[in-house]
C-alpha cells in the first residue's frame, strides 16, 4: 500500500504566533481588565523591532523587500551553484524588483540560497550569548503574558509532526507506522522574509523547514493552497488547514478541506492554544477524508 500523508497547513499570526493584537493591544483587551495592556503592547513592539533588524542584518531584506515570493525555492531554477564563499552581496549589481532580467533573477536566487543556509543553522549560530539571554527572556515574558499560547502552540505541532502515541484519532492513520507521514507547512499573509524570521525568533524552525514556508503576501492563500495541494497531491494525501482569517477559510472551503478555526479570544475552548490537540485536527481530518482505519481494512480485503 503506498504511504499515507496528513499535511497540516497552519496559518501563522494570530494562530502560532500572537503578535499583531499584542501591538494593537486588541489581545490584552479582551480579558476586560485582568491582563495590562499597555505592557502587551510593549511586548509586541519589541518583538517587531527584533524582526525587522534581523531581516535586515542577516536575510537582506532591505535589499529584496520589493521581490516577494511565495517559497523560498522559486527561484531555484535560476541559480547556477556559483561558489557564493567570498561573493560580494553588496556590490554584484543587484537591483531589485526594478529589472525582472535573468541575471538579476539569478542574483535573487544567490540571496535565497544564503536565506535557506542561515534559516537552517538557525539564529543560536549568529547570536552572542547576551543576545541569546534576552531573546530567551522575550520569549517567556511573552509566553507567561498570553497564559502559554506560544509554547502550548508549538507543542500541538510537534504532536502532528510525530502523532501521538497514546491516542490515534480516529481520521489520522498511526503515525508510527512507516506507511503515514504527517507533515507540517505554514502559510502566511505576511511577506516572505519577515515570515522565515518569525518561524526563527518563535522557535518553530524545529518544526518547519524553509521549503515548507509560504508567503500569500502577493498571491493570495488559495495559491498557496494549490501550490501545496500540487506538490503533495495523491490519492492518499490528506489536508488540514488551521488559521484564525476569513482568507484562509475561503481558501480551505474551495479546496475541500477540513478548516479549523482558531479564537485567540479569552475563553478556554479547545479552538485555541492552550486547548487545541492532535486528536482535535484529527476529527475535522475524519468529516472530510472518512475513517483512515476503515479504509485500511477496505484495501487488507
Amino acid at each position: 500500500m503506498d504511504q499515507k500523508i496528513n499535511v497540516f497547513v497552519w496559518d501563522m499570526d494570530e494562530t502560532l504566533v500572537l503578535l499583531k493584537s499584542l501591538i494593537t493591544g486588541t489581545y490584552a483587551k479582551a480579558f476586560n481588565g485582568s491582563k495590562d495592556v499597555q505592557k502587551g503592547i510593549e511586548i509586541g513592539k519589541t518583538w517587531e523591532n527584533q524582526i525587522l533588524r534581523i531581516c535586515d542584518d542577516y536575510f537582506f531584506y532591505e535589499q529584496i523587500e520589493g521581490c516577494n515570493k511565495p517559497f523560498v525555492d522559486v527561484m531555484r531554477e535560476y541559480d547556477d551553484e556559483l561558489d557564493l564563499t567570498d561573493y560580494d552581496f553588496k556590490n554584484d549589481g543587484f537591483v531589485g524588483a526594478s529589472f525582472n532580467d535573468d541575471d538579476n533573477k539569478r542574483k535573487l536566487a544567490y540571496r535565497h540560497r544564503i536565506i535557506a543556509q542561515k534559516y537552517k543553522e538557525g539564529l543560536r549560530s549568529v547570536f552572542g550569548e547576551k543576545m541569546i539571554k534576552s531573546w530567551d527572556n522575550l520569549y517567556q515574558e511573552t509566553d507567561d503574558f498570553t497564559d502559554k499560547w506560544l509554547s502550548s502552540a508549538k507543542a500541538c505541532v510537534a504532536e502532528c509532526a510525530s502523532g501521538n502515541k497514546d491516542s490515534i484519532p480516529d481520521g489520522i492513520s498511526d503515525s508510527t507506522s512507516s506507511r503515514v507521514q504527517n507533515v507540517n507547512v505554514i502559510v502566511t499573509s505576511g511577506s516572505l522574509i519577515p515570515s522565515l524570521v518569525k518561524c526563527l525568533l518563535f522557535r518553530l524552525d524545529d518544526l518547519f523547514s524553509y521549503d515548507n514556508v509560504y508567503s500569500s503576501w502577493e498571491v493570495g492563500k488559495y495559491k498557496c493552497f494549490s501550490l501545496i495541494k500540487e506538490r503533495f497531491n495523491g490519492a492518499n494525501v490528506q489536508f488540514c488547514a488551521i488559521g484564525d482569517g476569513w482568507e484562509e477559510c475561503e481558501a480551505a472551503e474551495n479546496m475541500q478541506w477540513p478548516f479549523v478555526q482558531i479564537d485567540p479570544g479569552p475563553v478556554s475552548t479547545s479552538h485555541r492554544f492552550p486547548g487545541l490537540t492532535f486528536e482535535t485536527l484529527g476529527h475535522y481530518i475524519g468529516v472530510i477524508y472518512g475513517d483512515s482505519d476503515d479504509d485500511d481494512d477496505d484495501d487488507d480485503e
